[in-house]
């Protein structure tokens, strides 16, 4: 959010108060009155965020004495603050020039110059030039650090990656700042910042200062039609007159989490607010309270795709640096719907740097998280980085993207699409921005692509009635039963999404109170693309009699009746079904396709269902409430005909009875 460009202007004008404090204890090098009156103007522009007006003033009291060392310095300081880098460089020399040795730090800042506008081998020299006219005096400034940082810029330049970001054109850039972008899985909406003038009138008259009196962040966003993406469209329901910036989509696209400052309801100077797609639009926001919020600040929310964990951006007490990455998980919900989170969890020391980090971006694949970050070695202010999780859960170290993604300014807010073969991201350094902040597209490298995951798409409905209906879906392993993702579908159009790793087979429950569960299975292979997810049309059955529902993920081995471990997974989902539901008796059926004996496929569907009523009443479930019967092969689902029908026509059912 704007945090990190306010910072910036602090800092410069602490450099400035260095200046000013100096220069207190001596007179100033002119002596035309009418020079002092315009400087001190200056300074009173200057604090009131002014800038353009200061460097007027400063321009008429150099008119006055164009030997007055103060003016030059002064402006010097805020053209950087401005990015008006060739009026900086014309006020550095001219310093220079008056007397070399009346400001040491122009050395220092002249280094910075030379970095800031990509000239990486003069950054050196001028470094070089501080130190040895501080001689041994002491300094808090760091030049080596920036002599590093240039090092590390140029030889990347030398050797760039092959990216070619590619703006996202005026559908959703425009003359102001857009930033941290937020894409669902399917790639068909996209969600992003908008830095908007308070004042238009002032803005195309010419450069604002970046800060609260000037603009406020508000949400926009874009769905992509066959031609490209739609003309942006404020969002509303959440936009207010103070900032909302740094939204977090859902993988489905239907929650949203971002961050708002000096709301009234806040815990601290900024924190994280929940809101869902409804019919209507976006929901109210809710704060989603402690113990993510507190009287600190907590901004810049990622969601995770397994539902379950929010990353964010907070400098609350216990980190390693000024604005580390912390993580929450999901414990339970309350009867509005907003989510209740865990005590944070600091990410560690691969992530988190002395300095500050931002934009954090867990992937589809929830194992490779992209972020911001001005503590690791790289080229700006903030450089983008990536670090995988490893098996026993530890984060890698953190790897710079490179050139030209990254550049002498600052790069946040990448995400990646699901794929893993694009990104999105906001820069004010590329050669074809707008003005100031743009948000690009590129193809993402092998060496930094996720693990590649696809999604599933569909919707549940009422089955007597055909109505759209909200319900919770668990997905998971059928290896180990582990959870890969939890997720809903939206009450109003019953719609639902899911990403999912590719190369394991997983299995789906779907839950709906007064209804009987849905379960299915599926192979997500290598070969498996995004282009072509698997579409479902769930139909959830109202608990009465004689209702039916398959078992799809109870498994037997070909000709036996001897239930594979996987199975346990989908048995103990019946048991919390039957445990829910006190009054429901079941009858567990077994069925065969028409391979075979009609005599032997009969034993067999018998002998199948009576291993899952003994699974059950293992389970401590009173006998009078499950019984089994086969069917063999007298009540196929399809036809026989297709390997496809036998495989439906082999199942285990539940009927109510």
């Amino acid at each position: 959010m704007m945090v990190f460009k306010l910072t910036y202007i602090f800092l410069l004008s602490a450099l400035c108060a260095v200046f000013f404090n100096v220069n207190a204890q001596k007179s100033l090098t002119t002596k035309s009155k009418k020079a002092i009156a315009f400087y001190e103007e200056a300074k009173g522009f200057y604090v009131n965020n002014q800038f353009r007006d200061a460097i007027l003033s400063l321009d008429d009291a150099i008119a006055k004495d164009d030997r007055f060392i103060e003016a030059y310095i002064f402006k010097a300081d805020i053209c950087e603050i401005i990015k008006k880098y060739e009026l900086q460089e014309e006020a550095l020399k001219k310093t220079l020039e008056i007397d070399s040795m009346y400001f040491i730090p122009t050395y220092y800042n002249m280094g910075i110059l030379m970095y800031n506008t990509g000239r990486y081998n003069e950054v050196e020299p001028w470094m070089k030039r501080f130190t040895n006219n501080m001689g041994t005096r002491r300094t808090k400034l760091n030049p080596q650090s920036w002599i590093d940082k240039a090092a590390f810029a140029q030889k990347a330049i030398d050797h760039p990656n092959p990216y070619n970001p590619v703006n996202l054109g005026p559908s959703i850039n425009s003359e102001y700042d857009e930033y941290w972008p937020s894409i669902s899985a399917d790639g068909e909406n996209i969600v992003f910042t908008v830095l908007v003038p308070n004042d238009i009138l002032k803005f195309s008259q010419g450069d604002l200062p970046k800060n609260p009196m000037n603009f406020q962040e508000d949400f926009y966003q874009s769905y992509l039609k066959q031609e490209g993406w739609s003309a942006r469209t404020a969002i509303t329901s959440i936009n207010t007159d103070s900032n909302e910036g740094a939204q977090a989509l859902s993988a489905d696209g239907h929650w949203m989490f971002f961050a708002s400052c000096n709301r009234p309801d806040s815990k601290g100077s900024c924190d994280i607010y929940f809101s869902r797609r409804t019919i209507e639009g976006w929901s109210k926001p809710i704060n989603i309270g402690i113990p993510v919020n507190s009287p600190y600040g907590e901004t810049q929310p990622s969601f995770s795709a397994d539902g379950k964990t929010l990353y964010f951006i907070s400098n609350r007490p216990g980190g390693i640096g000024k604005n580390d990455i912390w993580k929450s998980e999901i414990i339970s919900f309350l009867s509005n719907g907003c989510p209740v989170f865990s005590k944070p969890e600091n990410l560690g020391e691969a992530i988190n740097s002395p300095l500050s980090e931002s934009s954090p971006f867990i992937h589809h694949d929830n194992q490779t998280l992209y972020f911001s970050s001005k503590g690791w070695l790289g080229f700006g202010e903030m450089d983008l980085f990536v670090s995988r999780r490893d098996s026993n859960g530890n984060w890698t170290e953190a790897v710079n993207l490179g050139y030209p993604i990254n550049s002498n300014r600052d790069e946040i807010g990448l995400v990646i699409n699901a794929e893993g073969n694009k990104g999105y991201f906001s820069s004010d350094g590329l050669s074809d921005t707008k003005n100031g902040k743009d948000i690009y597209e590129f193809e993402l490298p092998e060496n930094v692509k996720p693990q590649k995951t696809t999604y599933v798409k569909g919707t549940v409905y009422d089955k007597e009635t055909q109505r759209p209906l909200g319900a919770h879906l668990r997905i998971f392993r059928i290896e180990d039963g582990q959870d890969i993702s939890v997720s809903e579908s939206t009450s109003f159009s019953g719609e639902f999404l899911f990403c999912l790793p590719i190369g394991s087979s997983y299995g789906l429950k779907v839950n709906k109170e007064g209804y009987l569960f849905y379960s299915d299975h599926f192979n997500v292979s290598e070969s498996a693309t995004i282009e072509n997810p698997k579409k479902l049309k769930v139909y959830l059955s109202k608990i009465k009699k004689d209702e039916v529902v398959v078992l799809n993920n109870v498994f037997f081995d070909h000709d036996s009746y001897a239930l594979k471990m996987t199975s346990y997974h989908e048995l103990d989902d019946v048991i919390l079904f039957l445990n829910s539901n006190p009054a429901i008796t079941i009858e567990f059926g077994g069925h065969t396709d028409n391979v075979g004996d009609a005599n032997y496929n009969m034993e067999l569907s018998q002998k199948r269902a009576k291993a899952v009523y003994d699974y059950i009443i293992s389970k401590n479930i009173p006998k009078d409430r499950v019984s089994f019967m086969g069917y063999g092969m007298n009540q196929p689902l399809m036809s026989n005909d297709t390997e496809e029908g036998k495989a439906k026509n082999r199942r285990t059912e539940i009927k109510v009875l």
